[in-house]
């Protein structure tokens, strides 16, 4: 009988995104891994804060990721930051190219994970860098809901 798996476990999330960037659209891609890389994210050694995907030669690349080198591999394993090329399928590069050079739009990855079939996914998020000010009024939100909800216990 073949092991339980779990769904959609979670290897590295880049919360800064969200704060950095208005998620516009997000899709789903897979990467194109080593061995020792997915034995590396079944670990959860992945860092996806500082990375960000883009177009080379019509194909799309995750760039500046950093998996840890697995250490039971070979010593010459993987380079923990190497360009990992991005699958998708034709229609989406060319949907996504279109927004990033059209529209001065960015591909930021989002989420690392292992789907329910145990395959790693990427979640990327097409974005738009926000301003200065429209950090502050998301900060001034945040604080305002975690206000609310300490007044709404107090009262409750």
């Amino acid at each position: 009988m073949a092991p339980k798996r779990e769904s959609g476990k979670l290897v590295a999330e880049n919360r800064k995104a969200r704060f950095n960037y208005d998620i516009e659209e997000k899709l789903e891609a897979g990467i194109q891994l080593t061995g020792s890389e997915v034995k590396s994210l079944r670990t959860g050694k992945a860092n996806i804060a500082e990375s960000y995907a883009s177009d080379e030669g019509g194909e799309i690349y995750l760039i500046n990721a950093h998996i840890a080198e697995y250490a039971q591999a070979r010593r010459d394993g993987h380079a923990p930051t190497r360009p990992r090329k991005l699958l998708l399928h034709k229609r989406e590069i060319e949907k996504l190219l279109g927004a990033i050079q059209r529209q001065g739009m960015t591909l930021v990855p989002l989420k690392l994970y292992f789907n329910a079939r145990g395959i790693a996914k990427v979640e990327l998020g097409l974005a738009r860098g926000k301003k200065i000010h429209d950090k502050r009024d998301t900060e001034k939100k945040r604080d305002w809901e975690r206000q609310k909800g300490r007044l709404m216990r107090e009262k409750g």
